[in-house]
């Protein structure tokens, strides 16, 4: 099964590369851009089918190392 990972900023954390990337495009002629947040995103492919297994497995990987959650937040999507 297939897991995606999308990891955010939580809100009111400071984003310094968001803000980076906000300006380089503003520098670029890309004008109409408010702010910029950055992010990650990861594809895991785990060899288990019970969805429920395979997002409490990820949910844990999250919550030990994928993730920063004191200020991150991150959700999950499963295919397969």
């Amino acid at each position: 099964m297939k897991a995606r990972v999308h990891i955010t900023l939580k809100t009111g954390v400071l984003d310094p590369q968001g803000k980076a990337i906000s300006n380089a495009l503003d520098q670029l002629g890309f004008g109409g851009v408010n702010s910029v947040r950055q992010g990650k995103y990861l594809e895991l492919d785990i060899d288990e089918t019970d969805p429920q297994k395979v997002r409490a497995s990820v949910d844990d990987m999250c919550a030990q190392l994928l993730a920063n959650t004191v200020i991150e937040n991150y959700s999950i999507e499963l295919d397969g």
